[in-house]
């Protein structure tokens, strides 16, 4: 049997090997109960040295660190598969809209079944695989440098592309959402891309599990007023909530 201090140096190697851990996976392999390994993980997030997720833990740090795609979009999916259905329940009929990239938003083009037909303009190519061949679906995929770990292009042709378009809804993913500092992503050049995207947008919707409230990532977006809203998962915190909807979001619990 493993020590309480080899048990969570165990812990923290998998957490910063894989960039987020689950709670399940670690008993079974540590051969312990699951109450075990959320004592220490509490324990850990008390040290600053990861902070909890639903049935997950992740790296701590003053920023979110850039985790590849197909990592996030393990990190509370069913909590994304709530958010990405109540998304999906905002559609109009014969709706043109905008998905950027992230890894709720990606759930949300698997599961998106249209009204009518639908216009979709995304720099995610994930996202434009995922609705290219669906029924009813109009993709344009937006052109520029290609960033591996959000599958999005990036770049001044991108923007470019947006000059002469309007759409009814912009949905994105974030990294981040503080009512201080404001909407964040992992880099500037996709902050940048968003920001045009939400200007040619009538409205701006983000989707976000409650592991990102109170978070920042490396680059800034928006304040969150410029926000329409925000759909996260009902372990939000009534006092997060009632300080991001003072700021003038929409807050729609999944």
């Amino acid at each position: 049997m493993t020590s309480i201090a080899e048990r969570r140096k165990y812990i923290l190697d998998n957490i910063f090997q894989n960039g987020f851990v689950r709670v399940a996976d670690l008993a079974e392999a540590l051969g312990v109960t699951q109450t075990t390994i959320r004592k220490d993980l509490s324990t850990l997030e008390g040290q600053g040295l990861l902070y909890r997720a639903y049935g997950s833990a992740l790296p701590t740090s003053a920023q979110v660190l850039d985790i590849a795609l197909n990592t996030k979009r393990l990190i509370n999916l069913k909590q994304k598969q709530r958010i990405a259905a109540k998304a999906i329940e905002l559609l109009q009929e014969n709706d043109s809209i905008m998905m950027g990239a992230g890894s709720t938003v990606a759930v949300m083009a698997e599961m998106l079944k249209p009204k009518g037909r639908l216009n979709v303009v995304t720099p995610a190519v994930n996202v434009a695989m995922a609705l290219g061949d669906m029924s009813g679906v109009s993709v344009m995929q937006l052109g520029g440098i290609l960033y591996g770990n959000s599958l999005c292009v990036i770049g001044s042709e991108a923007k470019n592309m947006l000059n002469n378009l309007h759409c009814s809804k912009l949905f994105f993913g974030v990294d981040g959402v503080d009512p201080n500092y404001g909407v964040t992503c992992a880099t500037i050049e996709e902050a940048a891309l968003l920001h045009q995207m939400m200007e040619v947008a009538d409205s701006s919707i983000v989707l976000a599990d409650s592991t990102k409230i109170g978070k920042g990532g490396f680059g800034r977006i928006c304040e969150c007023k410029e926000v329409d809203i925000l759909i996260t998962d009902s372990h939000i915190s009534d006092s997060d909530k009632k300080e991001l909807e003072k700021s003038g979001i929409r807050v729609i619990v999944a």
